[in-house]
């Protein structure tokens, strides 16, 4: 590495420490002057866009599994990111100079996090795209319906939350009858791309520099035609477990909590709100299970079931409360083979956490 490349390492590292700073403070102002210093400085709007913007947003969600800030700093910190990103698309040095296609960004239905698809929206508006930003949750009848009015060369899904992936597969098979090839991009398509992949979308981006080239190089559309079903792509859906374990969800959970006052005694000691937020958590724990199901990935689910055990250590409530929860679960579920395989896989996981953990 150059002694340039350091330079602008170090000074791309100042310039996202004093939007960092400015976010947590709910300075909006120094936010912005933070951005239009740098652009004044020479650095490109898709740099700052990408090097200073994003790094931060996602160090603002880290700390907030850590239990560092709180959920409201975390809103307002990602709604000053937002109106800082708005800002600099009206910055002289934001102007366009190309023209190319018509593109369509949008969240799919019941993804809320917005500002990775306004990221990307923004990199090829600079690239000189022309941009249909849709925002956040965005019904897949009213998509479609766009499309058919605008005529874009392609549209790019993000979504972020993996219980969203099985609306995500219909938007993406949808979006391909309608003859407009599909870039699915965010978190929830795995870091490798294999739920992108497993759920038929044309290409996939790990981010918006890579999402903006391959939309720059053309997207073709592949073998789907209009009589394409979600199920062509997931024959193990045939099983209908996914389908049993969406359905049931309210009871699974009701079932869970009810059972646990059994096998986690400490529960009975819980308060109301302490209640509250065990009934959310394994609300999404079964959300997550019937995702997994849907495409038949164990990590997905082991994956958060980890995850949410680090969060719970990191606010102090102790991560073995989820194995009695996950142990009912394969109780109640005994006839359904995949979910005892993903149940059990789960357990391992934690358990092999747990040991990690003792060994450190």
């Amino acid at each position: 590495m150059s002694r340039h490349d350091l330079e602008l390492g170090a000074e791309h590292a100042a310039t996202r420490e004093q939007l960092w700073n400015a976010v947590l403070d709910g300075d909006e102002y120094a936010a912005a002057a933070a951005v239009f210093a740098a652009i004044d400085r020479g650095v490109s709007a898709e740099v700052v866009l990408l090097e200073v913007i994003a790094p931060v947003q996602h160090r603002v969600g880290t700390e907030w599994a850590a239990n560092r800030i709180t959920v409201a700093e975390e809103h307002a910190a990602t709604a000053i990111n937002d109106r800082v990103i708005a800002a600099l698309a009206h910055h002289p040095a934001s102007a366009p100079t190309t023209t190319c296609g018509r593109v369509t960004v949008a969240c799919v239905d019941g993804e809320w996090h917005a500002l990775p698809a306004r990221l990307l929206a923004e990199v090829l508006r600079l690239r000189g795209w022309q941009v249909d930003f849709l925002g956040a949750q965005v019904p897949t009848p009213h998509l479609i319906a766009h499309l058919h009015r605008t005529g874009p060369v392609a549209v790019a899904l993000s979504c972020s939350i993996p219980t969203r992936l099985p609306t995500a597969h219909a938007a993406i098979t949808a979006c391909q009858a309608a003859g407009v090839p599909v870039i699915a991009g965010g978190a929830a398509f795995a870091p490798d791309g294999r739920h992108a992949r497993r759920l038929g979308a044309d290409a996939w981006g790990p981010d918006a520099r890579v999402a903006a080239d391959l939309l720059g190089r053309g997207l073709t559309r592949d073998h789907h035609t209009s009589a394409h079903q979600p199920i062509d792509d997931l024959p193990h859906l045939g099983d209908q477990e996914y389908t049993m374990v969406g359905r049931t969800a309210p009871q699974l959970v009701k079932a869970t909590v009810g059972d646990l006052e059994d096998r986690f005694p400490a529960m009975r000691t819980y308060t109301e709100r302490q209640r509250q937020h065990t009934t959310e958590d394994i609300a999404h724990i079964v959300d997550f299970l019937a995702t997994a199901l849907y495409l038949d990935d164990d990590d997905l689910f082991t994956g958060f079931v980890t995850w949410t055990a680090d969060i719970l250590a990191a606010r102090g409530v102790p991560a073995t409360s989820l194995h009695p929860a996950l142990e009912s679960l394969q109780a109640q579920l005994v006839e359904f083979p995949r979910t005892q395989r993903l149940l059990n896989a789960a357990l391992t996981a934690l358990d092999h956490t747990a040991d990690m953990e003792q060994i450190v």
